[in-house]
């Protein structure tokens, strides 16, 4: 049963994905004989989180309820959140208690000039990341290790989309590329919490659950990033494979863009080959 309240309906997939990933000797419980779901059952959730099954199952169907905190305290404690999962949890409780958000304007994502100038001053692969992962501006760096974004229409320039596109998976061979795309998936669940009826993530996660099986598969999970970091092994032409840290960082707003920047341990052998890919990018752009 669906609900016209957007943040109940988040509220009811977050939990039902947490669910469905638990086992019974997780929680303690004895497996008994053959289960016909995935997961803890309904009503034994509702045991643990002491609710009666019925609340429970509405909660899930993102039917009109409104559950206090003592409430979503009980249903963290019976899924076993983590911190960061926990504080989803109560983020969308909050906001399924409030009535029904109306129309609102959005404004189209700008990159302010001082970020702008900051990103042509930083001498390493960064780009700005706009709250549902477009890709609003990068410096040459990034450009000479991600190719040149200009190739792409204005409306592809998306991280997902791009990590997804039907051309780039087929010719992937990063070993990584799956928890690569958990993290970015995250950041967008962290992104449709803020606001479940934006047009742009509707179309993007629209888009990926039609076309990509694996994309269904990974966004079923309901996992949330509140901030990401990690290492990404790249596989450049010119200079060879080089490895580099990646984290992101927020950028003012309410939710504000993020710059997302890569950068090598200074005097290892891929910042050298970073280094050689500056040296051969400036080459390349170099006027005739």
């Amino acid at each position: 049963m669906s609900s016209p309240h957007p943040f109940a309906r988040e509220l009811g997939e977050f939990v039902r994905a947490r669910r469905t990933r638990l086992r019974p000797h997780d929680v303690g419980l004895e497996p008994g004989g053959r289960r016909k779901v995935t997961g803890l059952r309904r009503e034994e959730i509702a045991l643990l989180a002491g609710l009666s099954t019925d609340y429970y199952q509405r909660i899930e169907q993102g039917r009109d309820v409104r559950p206090s905190d003592d409430v979503l305290a009980a249903l963290a404690g019976a899924l076993g959140l983590g911190d960061e999962e926990r504080r989803h949890l109560f983020a969308l409780g909050h906001a399924a208690r409030r009535p029904a958000p109306a129309p609102v304007t959005r404004e189209p994502e700008r990159v302010p000039e001082r970020t702008r100038r900051l990103l042509r001053v930083i001498d390493t692969p960064a780009v700005v990341l706009g709250r549902h992962l477009d890709l609003l501006d990068w410096n040459p760096m990034a450009e000479a290790l991600l190719g040149d974004p200009d190739t792409y229409p204005p409306d592809r320039l998306n991280m997902l989309l791009l990590l997804f596109d039907d051309v780039l998976t087929a010719q992937r061979s990063c070993p990584d590329w799956e928890k690569q795309a958990l993290d970015y998936i995250g950041m967008m669940r962290a992104a449709v919490a803020t606001d479940p009826t934006h047009p742009r993530a509707t179309a993007i996660v629209g888009e990926l659950s039609i076309r990509s099986a694996e994309f269904r598969r990974l966004w079923v999970r309901h996992d949330v990033r509140e901030s990401v970091r990690g290492t990404k092994t790249f596989r450049v032409p010119a200079v060879g494979d080089i490895r580099l840290d990646w984290d992101t960082y927020p950028l003012p707003g309410d939710p504000g863009p993020v710059m997302l920047v890569f950068t090598a341990e200074p005097g290892s052998p891929d910042a050298d080959r970073l280094g050689l890919l500056a040296s051969w990018h400036a080459s390349r752009s170099a006027p005739a």
